[in-house]
């Protein structure tokens, strides 16, 4: 069964990034580049999770595929997560 979910701890960082509404980039495993504003996560019913950010438009990342976030928020709780 391929896993479909992050750590925990992992996932604290990101629900504080939505809660603070914080800047980010986003380094995905395949070396994508997503930049926008944390707004929510969504789960499905298998328990699949997606970040939802905004730049203008919505979109929505899996959280399995994030390789880095960093927060560009300025005087943010963190700055950097490594997934």
């Amino acid at each position: 069964m391929a896993q479909n979910t992050i750590a925990c701890e992992l996932h604290d960082y990101i629900e504080v990034a939505c809660m603070y509404g914080y800047q980010l980039k986003l380094v995905l495993k395949d070396g994508q580049v997503v930049e926008g504003r944390a707004v929510d996560i969504e789960q499905s019913t298998d328990k699949h999770e997606w970040l939802v950010i905004s730049n203008g438009e919505t979109r929505k990342v899996d959280l399995i595929t994030l390789a880095k976030m960093q927060v560009l928020t300025p005087q943010a709780k963190f700055t950097e997560v490594v997934f």
